[in-house]
């Protein structure tokens, strides 16, 4: 239910599991971290795509897994460490709308670019969670500690407009495209030394 494409140094990390809104199960999310951490290998991955299959990037965690405990489970930030940790560029090409969990690894990349229609929410105040220990920061660092709580504490679904509007997402795109476009913004970093590129985003941080 993770595919992973390796094409020319970008490798493309595609979430299928469209009967279920690409939920999550813990199965998935560890493999999604394997793929982080071998990611950083020298010579491995310049570039890490993050994308959904089918009209979700992912509905958070399954259900019954999360009534099982994956809700709080230390995978989530596991995943989310190994994405910020990476030495390459890594971009969320969102296919769909994000929810829950899933927003603790799209928070943890680069870039971020969603196809228009795509709706972002996070509601652990709702169900009796706390969220991923590093999403609160890393999303007050995007939007803004308000916006951050009118997310988390209120409970707020925004659309991509207004995602785009706060600093949660860098660019709309026509669905369909967000690969495309995620190829072209990784032209730059491809035809770049792996040091030199690790080097800028090292300065960035």
């Amino acid at each position: 239910m993770i595919t992973l494409d390796k094409t020319g140094g970008i490798w493309t990390a595609t979430i299928d599991r469209q009967d279920k809104a690409n939920s999550l199960t813990e199965a998935m999310l560890s493999e999604l971290a394997d793929i982080a951490e071998a990611a950083a290998a020298p010579d491995a991955a310049r570039v890490l795509i993050l994308t959904g299959a089918g009209k979700v990037f992912s509905a958070g965690a399954d259900l019954e897994a999360a009534r099982a405990g994956l809700a709080t489970s230390a995978v989530w930030e596991r995943l989310s460490a190994a994405l910020a940790a990476l030495p390459c560029l890594t971009i969320a090409a969102l296919n769909g709308t994000v929810a829950g969990g899933a927003m603790g690894m799209v928070l943890a990349c680069d870039i971020r670019i969603a196809a228009e229609g795509a709706k972002f929410f996070y509601p652990v105040m709702k169900l009796g969670f706390l969220p991923q220990p590093s999403d609160p920061a890393r999303l007050a660092a995007l939007v803004g500690p308000a916006r951050a709580k009118m997310i988390l504490m209120a409970g707020q679904k925004i659309d991509t407009a207004t995602a785009y509007d706060w600093g949660l997402v860098d660019r709309i795109v026509t669905p369909g495209t967000q690969i495309d476009i995620a190829h072209e913004l990784a032209q730059d970093t491809l035809s770049a030394s792996h040091a030199h590129a690790a080097a800028i985003k090292g300065l960035v941080r």
